[in-house]
């Protein structure tokens, strides 16, 4: 998938609250989008760099930029919470994913009762198979784990997935790591507990639990390797 662009380099100075970033450009600071909620702290640390997105000409943005990645041990990672749907939409449709070789991509944004899911997939069967995607930019120890903050709406998502497949439905959990050097997913259970049971509720009841990570450089994401999940 392509990167929009042109990105340009900044540095990172401060993060005054969870959607906006203070950078620096040439000695200039400005004030940038973040289109990311996450804590992030662990990344975006004084002095790191960044590639940022000047924001369209004649826009009625209060901010000039958004911040698009950061280069952490040199490793660019997205920090655009958005593009693994674009990512994992574009992959359906092009027979990218292995888990997915099998399913046809019938819409995105489907809503069932009270909840919004990002995908309604069809399998071989003609079995709807409902599909959430999760983005992760956090890892340590070649570990990725989600969240990074606390999200009761993924708890709810994951158990209203439960419920579709008790019903006769199936279903399943995409987590896709925005960088490569991941080599196995497990939930932050000691940072949000609720996510994590939900999470593992619902894959005892039988919706699929995957996660991916990606190649990530200035021009473009794809597609670089399926990791082993613990959910435990």
């Amino acid at each position: 998938m392509n990167i929009k662009g042109p990105l340009i380099p900044a540095k990172f100075v401060e993060r005054p609250n969870r959607f906006i970033t203070i950078i620096d450009i040439n000695g200039i600071q400005y004030r940038s989008h973040l289109p990311d909620p996450g804590r992030l702290k662990e990344l975006l640390r004084p002095g790191a760099n960044l590639l940022v997105r000047p924001a369209p000409e004649n826009s009625e943005r209060k901010t000039r930029y958004s911040t698009v990645m950061v280069n952490h041990d040199g490793q660019l990672i997205s920090l655009v919470s958005s593009l693994p749907n674009q990512f994992v939409k574009e992959a359906l449709v092009k027979k990218e994913l292995p888990m997915f070789i099998n399913h046809t991509l019938l819409r995105p944004e489907i809503s069932v009762g009270n909840h919004r899911f990002d995908f309604l997939l069809q399998d071989i069967d003609g079995i709807n198979f409902y599909l959430e995607v999760k983005s992760v930019t956090f890892v340590e120890n070649g570990v990725a784990q989600f969240p990074d903050a606390v999200t009761v709406r993924g708890a709810k998502h994951a158990l209203a997935l439960k419920n579709l497949v008790d019903n006769g439905n199936k279903a399943g959990i995409l987590f896709v790591c925005q960088r490569s050097d991941a080599v196995s997913f497990r939930p932050m259970w000691e940072r949000d507990p609720t996510l994590a049971k939900a999470v593992l509720k619902a894959n005892r009841s039988g919706v699929k639990v995957w996660c991916i990570t990606l190649n990530v450089s200035e021009t473009e994401m794809t597609f670089h390797q399926e990791i082993p999940v613990n959910l435990e």
